[in-house]
């Protein structure tokens, strides 16, 4: 789809990558983008953005968005939390809980939430914000790989689910991005800024995919290796 004249609604917008996508979807020429965030008030003014309060893990606030928001042809689902551990960890239960009710529960339900009104638009798009663990879990993000390999097999029901209506879905992967999520991570990392401008580049372009770094290009690749890239690779 093109983002010229669109009406964008973007969910976690106040940082990081949701607030990267909020300044270059009105950099090209979307015409209103509503920013979600548990706090509207930490949303950034700037002319074109509409602050609207959406906590993914509540059905209330979920509602209330599509009430709101009933003009939106493209739905950006890029609210998540993520923690770092393992699945032995102590807490890991709780933890994994947590994460999956953003990352997987929250996805799905402003998906399903906002389909017809992407529908009644015309069908427009839906881009999903995922990430490179959605394919490999080394035990350092061991909840976050899992929340987000659900996320995918989400992201790719939703795309036959929709194609009726023609809504184009993309999913977005990634390795580190330079946000408070890793930030204590040492690792080499992504501005949000560049992954948000593959990512429109590929939605424009009509893709189902974008793998918006080399090191996420290579794991894909990886995955059909004689040693997939999931497994350790130096065994």
């Amino acid at each position: 789809m093109k983002i010229a004249n669109s009406i964008a609604l973007v969910t976690g917008a106040n940082r990081g990558i949701g607030l990267a996508f909020t300044r270059e979807l009105l950099a090209r020429g979307a015409r209103k983008v509503y920013a979600g965030a548990r706090d509207p008030s930490t949303v950034k003014q700037q002319p074109g953005i509409e602050a609207i309060r959406l906590d993914v893990t509540k059905p209330d606030q979920v509602a209330a968005a599509v009430a709101r928001a009933g003009d939106v042809t493209l739905l950006i689902n890029n609210a998540g939390v993520g923690h770092q551990g393992g699945f032995l960890a102590p807490d890991s239960e709780e933890v994994a809980h947590r994460q999956l009710e953003t990352n997987f529960f929250g996805m799905l339900r402003v998906s399903k939430a906002f389909a017809p009104v992407l529908a009644t638009n015309g069908g427009g798009a839906l881009l999903n914000v995922l990430s490179i663990v959605s394919w490999v879990n080394a035990g350092q993000l061991s909840a976050y790989a899992a929340s987000k390999s659900a996320a995918w097999s989400l992201t790719n029901s939703l795309r036959h689910e929709l194609a009726p209506q023609n809504t184009q879905v993309l999913a977005l992967h990634m390795a580190f991005v330079d946000t408070d999520l890793v930030r204590a991570i040492d690792s080499p990392k992504t501005s949000p800024e560049d992954i948000v401008k593959r990512a429109l580049d590929g939605l424009e372009a009509g893709l189902d995919e974008v793998l918006a770094d080399e090191r996420t290009r290579l794991t894909k690749q990886g995955l059909t290796a004689a040693r997939p890239s999931y497994l350790p690779q130096n065994a």
